[in-house]
């Protein structure tokens, strides 16, 4: 086993809340085992494009409760072809990096196991992405963030609903996952949820306003991005047609969910996963995703972890049901 001497750590694909706290984490644990580490700015393009950037105590100060990423992020398209992965290990070889942590979501790690795989690098990944669908981690680093700034947000949006006894089709991110707009909607005593899992949302929703208690004097509904029936505004429209004397409006939170200062949370556990990501680099890791589980840390080889399951807790869509009468 080579003797790793020097980390590359990047960030890529959608930004979360707690990234840069995993980027401290990574660096001063590091530095404390003698360790040189350089970032990669712009994810898999920077990496092609040779954006690196040594780093040290100083580099990390003042970032573990800034949102967003201090390394910057980007998607590639060269970097999905042998030959842009051919360049990205070109460069690694010439700032002589021989270890990597990468810190993203799915995309990532696809690109981060064919790069270990093609040209024998070790590679760990940290899960870092507000859509929590990640296989091999209860949570993923951001979103805790995300759902509580969709709780404010409807909280808000809440107050003027019932101050004018309107129904509020509010959507939330998640385009294959429903996992913000189903905890979201328990949180904040959705009337219903509307999932990309599920094609049971719409019937239910009709069901409801058709059927349910008329005295209420506001009403939410979550719909996430990528539900079946379309976003917000369609499901909208149906139900103003369905339903015109109720006064509908719709509220899109997108990228809103992105930002802000991590939680707690998100902050202790990008710290607690930057942290095992070196020390699993030591102990000759690769090809894996860190999770926690359990409340302990969770090795997840790349090919399983980016495969989201489809499975829905239905336990949760029924207590939004029940919650909501």
């Amino acid at each position: 086993m080579t003797q790793i001497k020097n980390i590359g750590v990047f960030t890529s694909g959608g930004d979360s809340p707690g990234m840069n706290a995993a980027i401290r984490a990574v660096v001063r644990t590091a530095l404390y085992h003698d360790l040189q580490v350089t970032g990669i700015r712009r994810g898999y393009e920077g990496m092609i494009n040779g954006d690196y950037e040594p780093m040290n105590r100083k580099s990390v100060s003042n970032i573990i409760q800034r949102g967003g990423t201090i390394l910057k992020s980007a998607r590639s398209t060269d970097f999905q072809t042998p030959e842009g992965r051919k360049l990205a290990f070109f460069q690694l070889k010439k700032h002589k990096i021989d270890a990597l942590v990468a810190i993203g979501g799915d995309g990532t790690f696809t690109g981060a196991k064919l790069l270990g795989e093609e040209h024998d690098i070790p590679v760990i990944g940290l899960p870092g992405t507000i859509d929590n669908d990640l296989i091999g981690t209860d949570f993923t680093i951001g979103y805790d963030t995300a759902i509580n700034t969709v709780v404010n947000a409807v909280d808000k949006i809440r107050d003027t609903a019932e101050s004018h006894d309107r129904l509020f089709i509010v959507e939330v991110m998640g385009r294959d996952s429903g996992l913000i707009a189903l905890r979201t909607g328990v949180a904040s005593g959705a009337e219903s949820v509307l999932l990309p899992e599920t094609d049971l949302g719409l019937d239910a929703l009709m069901y409801r306003l058709e059927h349910g208690r008329k005295d209420k004097s506001s009403r939410i509904v979550i719909v996430a991005e990528g539900e079946r029936e379309g976003g917000a505004f369609e499901i909208g429209d149906i139900v103003k047609a369905k339903f015109p004397n109720i006064d509908t409006r719709v509220s899109i939170l997108g990228h809103i969910q992105r930002g802000g200062r991590p939680t707690c949370m998100d902050r202790v556990l990008a710290s607690r996963l930057g942290y095992a990501a070196v020390e699993a680099l030591k102990e000759g890791r690769r090809g894996e995703m860190l999770g926690v589980i359990h409340g302990e840390i969770a090795y997840t080889p790349f090919e399983k972890a980016i495969k989201h399951s489809p499975e829905i807790n239905k336990t949760m869509v029924k207590i939004v049901e029940v919650l909501s009468l």
